[in-house]
């Protein structure tokens, strides 16, 4: 994990992320996917170095996915601090991030909440019902 790359602006791991060998985070405008990420584009445009900070409810973008949504709701929460601690302790104990050709153990929730206590405990509680 590199801590020092934070998280994105829409709430995406780049301390996490398989590309930032070649990426220094969205905040550096070294980003390959600035031009295009309407997250960003936003937040600058609002003044504001993360979309956490913003109070609106807002699911456009890279918001749209649960993932990045749920790191962002998480953060408005808990603190980004927070945040990369638990994603740091789960990726000891051997929680995948998601990665090119990779479905990562983040990716696997339809429900943010679940994802928000899965980000908190590095354990899915999925809840299953017989039929």
């Amino acid at each position: 994990m590199k801590r020092e790359l934070g998280i994105a602006r829409c709430g995406l791991a780049c301390c996490l992320c398989s590309e930032n060998e070649h990426c220094s985070g969205c905040n550096s405008g070294e980003c390959p996917d600035k031009d295009w990420c309407e997250n960003r584009k936003c937040s600058i445009e609002k003044k504001y170095t993360h979309c956490h900070e913003c109070k609106a409810e807002c699911r456009k973008g890279l918001l749209s996915k649960i993932k990045p949504y749920g790191f962002t709701l998480f953060i408005k929460r808990y603190g980004e601090k927070e945040l990369l601690d638990c994603l740091e302790r789960n990726e000891k104990a051997g929680v995948v991030y998601h990665r090119e050709g990779i479905y990562g153990d983040y990716d696997d929730f339809h429900d943010v909440e679940e994802l928000i206590e899965f980000i908190k405990t590095g354990k899915k509680n999925f809840l299953f019902t017989k039929i």
